[in-house]
């Protein structure tokens, strides 16, 4: 077929499922353009090294130099979100909805292997990612998967222990398309974007098609067809491949040839209800993968028990009308270019003042310009320095300004960097400013965990109801202090409940809440005698040690001081009858003559001293 023109319309074999499922794959994909290209340039303001990667650079300044406050900002925002989401040892409680999962065990036990999920170092990179497009898309989106990174060895056949469990996977804004006037997320189906390699193509068909085996006649004849629709496109390198299908336009390749060409191939994963108008049946809450745009290689149900999909999504300004959200850095991107515009403005006037341009009159001989240089004129002559006026060296001023308000309109207010604002305070009105101060900021760290956080982990916990298998799972005994290991099973993490994250909504009102205490403390408990007696001082120490998060240190223990001051009088009677018996020593006898087993020896174990004091 080499110098041959092929029409691939006589060589597809089309779905309708699957076409159906491009074109509404293309259509959303249009709709989010705008939002994309606003994306876009927020990214090459923040990434920016100078203005000519970015719009200032049609400006026909000299200099090129960039401010980067909004990657300052990005920056601030992520760091402090991350702070929040990670700010306690426990940080998710069960929240049991009937008797039977309100039990203390059943508690324990989901709580502890939700912990451990959550240890695992790639946990908190998705989070980070997450985090990441929260800040610079205003829209992130996650979903749980199960993983196995067991693997065994091939020349001893050994099975190398690795994490088996729920693992969070963060899908990226630019894969993912769905329906942007839907309700709700939720109720809108999804489409998300992968790009795979030819070979990886038999493994997904063997696991999205349970009970059918690689060696199976469908599988074959499916891949047998994706790889010769590729033959025939690279073997035909003289020649051309029509297809005047727009859909068959795949993104990041230049032609559809070029992407038969690649060994890649591109998959369209739908979640949501289809009807299906070859077999005539509405097909709700189902998954289907479709590759190169037109075949289907899996259809099954969603396999998960929940009534959606359980792909999540959350956005930092909610916009009316659409699931596209804003992100804190979508209006600041005109203030940086003030900034970057004004910075450069006087960075080329300070040119000038340094490097003035000089205006000759008349008849003026050759010169040098220069200190002590001589400049001859006719009569009618002269040489005057041009001087910009310096007045455009206060634009200093108004750089600032510009990012303090952009610090204060992305919900970064100084505090969070550690800056105090003016005036005297007392320790109370700081804490309280700052918390006022930082509203917006908690707000939407709040928002990230209860929208993304929580329901991510409640998916989770469901996938390992259905996919674990008896394992080993570390447990921390806060009581002991010591960590365990206990045999669990899907029965175990089973309950009618949700996991709930309180890391994010307990710091935010944790100080403050310390410095209410304190304050009541002094005053209202501290003066009155008749209030103290309805507190209780066990349950006042056990607030303050999960407020401070210090339960890891063992500090609270219900009347260990009583324990501890009963045990320092025990030495100090020891010590001081020891003294005692030195005393009386008559001078030149030995003191080891007078020693008996009676005497109580300074030192000796607490156990000891009680045998030996009497009244002791």
């Amino acid at each position: 077929m080499a110098g041959k023109t092929i029409d691939l319309n006589d060589m597809l074999s089309m779905d309708d499922i699957g076409c159906r499922i491009a074109e509404q794959y293309q259509e959303w994909q249009t709709l989010r353009n705008q939002k994309l290209s606003q994306v876009d340039e927020i990214m090459r303001y923040v990434f920016s090294t100078d203005t000519t990667t970015t719009t200032n650079s049609s400006l026909p300044w000299k200099n090129k130099t960039t401010i980067p406050k909004l990657c300052q900002i990005r920056d601030n925002l992520v760091a402090n979100y991350m702070t929040a989401l990670f700010s306690k040892r426990n940080p998710v409680i069960w929240e049991a909805y009937d008797r039977d999962s309100n039990t203390r065990e059943k508690k324990e036990v989901i709580q502890n292997y939700m912990r451990w999920v959550m240890c695992h170092p790639e946990y908190k990179k998705e989070v980070q990612k997450l985090v990441d497009d929260y800040v610079l898309y205003g829209n992130c989106f996650a979903m749980p998967e199960w993983v196995d990174h067991r693997y065994t060895t091939e020349d001893t056949q050994e099975t190398k222990v690795g994490y088996v469990g729920p693992m969070l996977r963060r899908i990226s804004p630019l894969d993912i398309t769905f329906n942007p006037i839907s309700p709700t997320f939720e109720e809108s189906p999804k489409i998300i974007k992968s790009l795979v390699s030819l070979g990886e193509i038999k493994e997904i068909m063997v696991r999205e098609n349970p009970g059918i085996d690689e060696t199976s006649q469908e599988i074959e004849q499916l891949y047998n067809y994706l790889y010769e629709l590729r033959k025939a496109a690279t073997t035909n390198d003289s020649g051309e491949v029509t297809f005047k299908d727009s859909l068959m336009a795949i993104d990041g390749f230049t032609s559809w040839q070029a992407y038969l060409q690649s060994d890649y191939c591109e998959i369209l994963t739908f979640y949501g209800d289809i009807y299906d108008r070859e077999n005539e049946k509405f097909l709700r809450n189902y998954k289907i993968l479709v590759v190169d745009r037109h075949k289907v290689i899996a259809k099954r149900p969603n396999p998960s028990w929940m009534s959606t999909p359980p792909i999540f999504h959350t956005g930092w300004r909610t916009k009316p009308d659409t699931l596209w959200s804003m992100g804190p850095l979508d209006n600041l991107v005109g203030m940086q270019y003030r900034i970057d515009h004004i910075e450069n403005l006087k960075a080329d006037v300070f040119d000038l003042i340094a490097f003035p341009p000089i205006k000759v009159k008349g008849h003026v001989e050759e010169f040098q310009w220069g200190p002590f240089e001589k400049i001859f004129v006719s009569e009618e002559g002269d040489v005057e320095v041009m001087s910009p006026d310096v007045q455009a060296l206060n634009a200093n001023l108004e750089i600032n300004s510009l990012e303090q308000k952009m610090e204060e309109m992305a919900g970064a207010p100084k505090e969070a960097l550690g800056i105090r604002t003016p005036g005297e305070k007392t320790m109370y009105e700081v804490q309280r400013l700052e918390n006022a101060a930082g509203r917006i900021y908690q707000a939407k760290v709040v928002q990230f965990e209860e929208q993304m956080i929580e329901p991510n982990l409640n998916a989770m916990l469901e996938m390992s109801r259905r996919y674990m298998n008896p394992q080993d799972i570390p447990i921390f005994d806060e009581e002991y202090g010591v960590t365990t290991f206990s045999s669990l099973t899907a029965e175990d993490v089973t309950g009618n409940g949700r996991i709930k994250p309180v890391a994010a909504r307990h710091f935010a009102d944790r100080a403050e809440r310390i410095q209410n205490l304190n304050n009541f403390f002094q005053t209202s408990l501290g003066q009155d005698e008749m209030i103290k007696m309805h507190w209780s001082s066990v349950k006042m120490s056990q607030m303050i040690e999960e407020m401070m998060d210090i339960s890891q240190y063992e500090l609270m223990i219900p009347f260990v001081r009583v324990g501890e001051q009963l045990q320092a009088q025990k030495l100090m009677q020891a010590g001081q009858q020891s003294a005692m018996v030195e005393g009386q020593t008559p001078a030149g006898i030995a003191q080891d003559d007078y020693d008996t087993e009676d005497t109580p020896q300074l030192g000796a174990p607490p156990a000891q001293q009680e045998q030996v004091m009497p009244n002791g």
